[in-house]
């Protein structure tokens, strides 16, 4: 085949594979990817990006939370409240609606990517892969939707700002840390832009990860995390809910307000939609299953952003009687749907949010976990994954004065990993450019929109204190 066949074939499978129709014509070549970054900067300056107004109608704290409060369970939503009002940093992780509201005001170049939508700092952790090796990456995707990248990458930085100063590091640190979090970004995109395309796909092994971002002092917490999470199983999580039945069987044990038993009903319905789940899997992940029996299902309460919403625990065993826990987790509509159209991005409603959380996992992890998929209980749509698949995670608000830097900057370089996977990285590295201006903008952003956030803290604490809202600490 000679290459005047050849190249126009190439050409068309590139466009199909991008999600383009294909034409009677090979489209004309088009330009750099990185020379349209660069041309993005005159009609969005890197500079423009330290602004931050929030509009008129912008709704206080208060309204904020009790609008996201809104279709979860009653009675756990106190212990919501309550988990939002113990810090600044605590109620920003249950407010990606609100600062979603904010950011649809502020400059965007229009580059789409999948986001996490929620990524801030508590978001990055550890967690085992098929093998049991672990693996570092966005771990939280229940907001994720197509949509601007510089959201993700401010609300990453504005929480690190939050939690440096509720480790007790001086404002200049906690500056630092959002500077140093937009440098690594921009530096690893960079990095994948230069890099071949499979390179780039699977880039920055996770044990080349401290070295990349700079963050050797982060190096002994991190491995202190990992011992933690390599014991952090279903079966030793069964070990201590479950007891053993007359039978034989396995049930769990009653701990609330976390983890309660649901009655026979419920217990049969959610069991009952694992059949729509098996369906969402790879037909190879089917023979492992299908060794399993269901013995138990109860409701355990999650997250902060999440607490209120279903979520349920299924325990399964195997002819040895050993462990495997699946969660069955409602996904809500993303925060963000309502605040996209206002940046240019349309919000059309996918027909299941659990197939949304998973794809858009799926699109941002190297490595996800082998069983995700999702269900329908009851009208409502659920995302169904391991439970307890190893996972660990560094809380960013306990880390020592001189880690939080080296934190912002190896959750910085993930999170140009995870948007590298939708977005060209040559586009946004053009963007971005080799200087600094992205850093510093984005940097006094941060610093500004943790300002706003303790403020929307105290407004939410007066609320509780004066009892317009509940508040009960659960554990």
């Amino acid at each position: 085949m000679d290459d005047q066949v050849r190249i126009p074939a190439v050409a068309g499978f590139a466009r199909r594979a991008a999600g383009a129709q294909p034409g009677p014509h090979p489209p004309p070549q088009p330009r750099s990817p990185k020379g349209v970054g660069k041309e993005l900067r005159a009609r969005v300056p890197r500079t423009s990006h330290g602004a931050l107004a929030p509009g008129r109608r912008r709704p206080d704290a208060v309204q904020a939370v009790e609008e996201s409060n809104r279709g979860r369970v009653p009675d756990l939503v106190p212990i919501r409240v309550a988990r939002m009002s113990a810090t600044p940093f605590a109620f920003l992780r249950g407010a990606a609606g609100l600062m979603a509201y904010d950011l649809a005001g502020t400059p965007v170049t229009g580059v789409a990517a999948q986001i996490c939508g929620d990524a801030h700092a508590a978001n990055f952790g550890l967690y085992g892969d098929a093998r049991g090796r672990l693996v570092i990456d966005l771990n939280d995707f229940d907001e994720t939707e197509t949509g601007p990248w510089e959201w993700d990458l401010k609300r990453l930085a504005a929480s690190l700002v939050l939690a440096g100063r509720q480790a007790g590091a001086d404002e200049d640190t906690c500056r630092a840390a959002a500077f140093d979090t937009v440098g690594a970004y921009r530096r690893t995109m960079r990095l994948l832009a230069k890099l071949p395309v499979l390179d780039a796909w699977n880039a920055i092994a996770d044990e080349e990860l401290v070295s990349h971002a700079d963050a050797h002092d982060l190096a002994g917490t991190l491995e202190r995390v990992s011992e933690k999470a390599r014991s952090n199983t279903s079966a030793r999580f069964a070990a201590k809910a479950t007891e053993e039945c007359g039978d034989g069987s396995r049930r769990f044990v009653d701990a609330p307000p976390v983890l309660r038993r649901v009655p026979d009903v419920e217990a049969a319905t959610v069991a009952g939609s694992l059949a729509e789940y098996l369906g969402t899997l790879p037909h190879d992940r089917l023979p492992l299953l299908a060794r399993y029996a269901i013995h138990d299902v109860a409701f355990r309460v999650v997250g902060t952003g999440s607490v209120g919403t279903r979520s349920y625990v299924v325990l399964l065993l195997d002819h040895r009687d050993e462990p495997l826990v699946l969660q069955v987790k409602e996904a809500r509509a993303s925060a963000l749907l309502p605040y996209l159209p206002a940046a240019g991005f349309p919000s059309g409603r996918p027909e299941h949010h659990g197939r949304r959380v998973v794809l858009g996992q799926q699109r941002m992890q190297v490595v996800s976990d082998s069983l995700l998929g999702w269900t329908t209980v009851e009208g409502r749509p659920y995302q169904v994954r391991q439970f307890r698949n190893r996972k660990g995670s560094v809380d960013p608000a306990a880390l020592a004065a001189d880690q939080v830097d080296d934190y912002g900057r190896m959750t910085g370089a993930l999170l140009a990993r995870a948007h590298a996977h939708s977005a060209d990285p040559r586009l946004i590295a053009g963007y971005c450019g080799r200087n600094e201006e992205l850093d510093e903008a984005v940097a006094a952003f941060a610093v500004a929109y943790a300002d706003r956030t303790e403020a929307d803290h105290a407004d939410l604490v007066a609320a509780v204190r004066c009892g317009r809202m509940a508040a009960e600490p659960g554990v």
